[in-house]
């Protein structure tokens, strides 16, 4: 694979996690309108909600044995554009059962695309032969910002579900399809040089279906517990805010924002940290300034005290996730081969929606029996325990050293000459 083909092929998947933050953000942010819109019931909505994870972690599972047969620009190339639809037609129903059909399309959708854009992000990170992942999941965050930028513009003016995506998606279904002819799949497109080199990447996908899950399972409970951290944020900042620190509804606001722009810096400057330090230093910096943002939040003893916990949690806790889908690449790489490294990540991505199911409604009875301060202390705990796993994030062994800076590719067309 040529370096230009890489370059294009890291563009065209950045584009891709941006369209991701922005169609998921359009979505969790207009969850009020949605249940007026279709007349859903307080009791029936949390059913809803969850049915969006559980369909995902399906659709991930299903892509695991997919990208067996076909790559996974493949099942991204199609995935992407049926998630815009389906946020579309979310907008665009009247009926209770269409918005449960849009939602259940939305959810299987996403989770075929988690797999296979970080299948792709990972496998990339490989060929380029040193850090990348944190640059697209920080494309991703930026997504978030504009998807809840532009729900707030809706929500602001208010304007209607179809009128406020429509323009979105508008933008977002003609981008990610043109952006789809330029995906790269790393190894695959090295191995493929004709007939046999498919062959190859074939065999090699077979190969990978024997990674051990006793292998993964402390990558799993990092993402396990990094998810919880990150649905508490998104479901209980601005509660706590407001109902334990006294704060205004407006300022209960603000410490989402801050998460979120912090998740995008601490990701955008991360690659070149991991390439400095190591991952392993990385993570552990991360671990421990997320627990001690929870920590601050537990003891604030008011509103701006509280936002500065939350805005260290978006610092922290940004790290973690795209090491984590690296570090299962390069584990199952080093015990399987190539392709058991997207089973890898496929069966690490499940991990992510358990996470978020389970955060949000474990803060919640632990803040209704006991108290929302002690409540925060839950999660940072449960972060810590990354500390225990941070070996894990050791990059030496897959060649990617600390430092090590320029691209190792094989460009087939020059007859397999480095470059």
């Amino acid at each position: 694979m040529t370096d230009a083909r890489l370059r294009h092929g890291r563009a065209s998947l950045a584009l891709s996690f941006f369209a991701q933050g922005v169609a998921f953000a359009l979505l969790v942010t207009r969850i009020p309108a949605i249940q007026d819109r279709y007349g859903i019931s307080d009791g029936l909505l949390p059913a809803f909600l969850a049915a969006v994870p559980v369909l995902a972690g399906v659709a991930s599972v299903v892509t695991e044995r997919l990208v067996k047969r076909v790559a996974p620009s493949v099942v991204l190339r199609w995935a992407q554009p049926l998630v815009v639809l389906a946020l579309l037609g979310v907008a665009a129903g009247s009926e209770i059962w269409q918005v449960a059909l849009a939602l259940g399309v939305f959810g299987l959708a996403v989770g075929a695309l988690d797999a296979s854009m970080n299948m792709l992000g990972v496998s990339l990170q490989r060929a380029y032969g040193r850090s990348i992942m944190l640059g697209f999941h920080a494309a991703y965050s930026l997504g978030g910002i504009a998807g809840a930028s532009f729900a707030w513009v809706g929500a602001h003016w208010d304007l209607s579900l179809l009128v406020s995506y429509l323009p979105v998606a508008g933008v977002l279904l003609p981008a990610a399809l043109v952006g789809s002819r330029w995906y790269a799949d790393g190894e695959r497109d090295t191995e493929q040089g004709g007939e046999r080199g498919g062959e190859a990447a074939r065999k090699g996908a077979l190969e990978g279906q024997g990674v051990a899950f006793k292998l993964l399972l402390p990558l799993c409970l990092v993402m396990t517990f990094a998810y919880i951290g990150d649905s508490t944020v998104s479901n209980w900042s601005a509660k706590y805010l407001q109902d334990v620190l006294g704060s205004s509804e407006e300022l209960a606001t603000v410490p989402y924002n801050a998460y979120m722009v912090t998740t995008l810096l601490g990701r955008a400057v991360g690659d070149l940290g991991v390439r400095r330090f190591g991952a392993v230093a990385v993570v552990r910096c991360g671990t421990v300034l997320a627990a001690a943002g929870f920590g601050v939040v537990a003891v604030a003893p008011g509103a701006w005290v509280g936002i500065l916990g939350f805005t260290m949690l978006g610092l922290g806790l940004c790290v973690i996730v795209p090491q984590t889908f690296a570090a299962a690449g390069r584990l199952a790489v080093e015990s399987g081969g190539p392709g058991a490294s997207d089973a890898a990540v496929a069966r690490l991505n499940v991990f992510n929606y358990v996470g978020f199911l389970v955060g949000s409604p474990l803060v919640g009875a632990l803040g209704d029996v006991w108290s929302y301060r002690w409540a925060m202390v839950v999660p940072m705990v449960l972060v810590l325990v990354t500390l225990r796993y941070a070996r894990s994030f050791e990059m030496q062994q897959a060649g990617y050293g600390v430092g090590h800076e320029r691209p190792r590719v094989v460009d087939v067309g020059r007859g397999g000459n480095e470059v």
